[in-house]
């Protein structure tokens, strides 16, 4: 299958705030672009995925993901703010459906700067097999993927504890070996310094040697 991958990405001054025990106000928006940068450039260059449809009302991160062959695409004004993330996800998923009905469509987390490719395929090739399937986070609690294939809705339920509310909602967990780098999202400087030991991206890479982090 050649899937569509939805990317939500919110506003760059309001990214990362749980970052602030590493990065300063001023330094946060570049880190969160740089981290988007990465992902959808390893997405692009899977060999699982077809299209990238970024779901932003970030004008900067909106010119930067589109020059690296994003389709970009705002959020939808009708949404209710306080589901932010999954109303973002279904807009984002009606508009890669309306492009492409018969493509398997998966939701994939803005902050994954150490993503390989190879990995990022392997997790697509697992989801074939289910209507709809996640993968968890590194942490064990959260979620990075969620894919659904043609014929099924994604039906996103993002928020804290958002692996059991997956798991709950009828998703398969998917536990293929070695997909590390699609797991290791980054909301904390303990995730930056984790990202970094797998390797991120040139993007993140710059950015971070910007910042004084303890252990590196």
């Amino acid at each position: 299958m050649q899937w569509t991958l939805v990317v939500p990405l919110k506003p760059l001054a309001r990214a990362k705030s749980r970052l602030s025990d590493t990065a300063t106000d001023a330094v946060r928006p570049g880190l969160a672009l740089a981290f988007a940068q990465d992902t959808v450039a390893a997405a692009l260059a899977a060999t699982a995925v077809r299209d990238v449809v970024v779901v932003t009302d970030d004008p900067l991160a909106a010119r930067e993901l589109a020059a690296l062959g994003a389709r970009t695409v705002p959020e939808d004004p009708r949404a209710d703010a306080r589901d932010g993330l999954n109303a973002a996800l279904r807009h984002g998923t009606a508009v890669a459906r309306d492009i492409r009905p018969q493509s398997p469509v998966a939701a994939l987390n803005a902050d994954l700067p150490a993503l390989r490719p190879v990995e990022l395929t392997r997790v697509l090739n697992a989801a074939e097999e289910f209507p709809r399937s996640f993968l968890p986070d590194a942490a064990g609690t959260g979620t990075t993927l969620l894919a659904a294939i043609p014929g099924h809705d994604l039906s996103p339920v993002f928020g804290p504890d958002s692996r059991l509310r997956h798991r709950r909602s009828g998703a398969v967990e998917l536990s293929p070996a070695a997909v590390d780098s699609v797991r290791q999202d980054v909301d904390t400087g303990d995730d930056l310094r984790a990202a970094l030991g797998l390797g991120v991206g040139p993007r993140t890479a710059a950015a971070a040697a910007r910042l004084l982090i303890p252990g590196q």
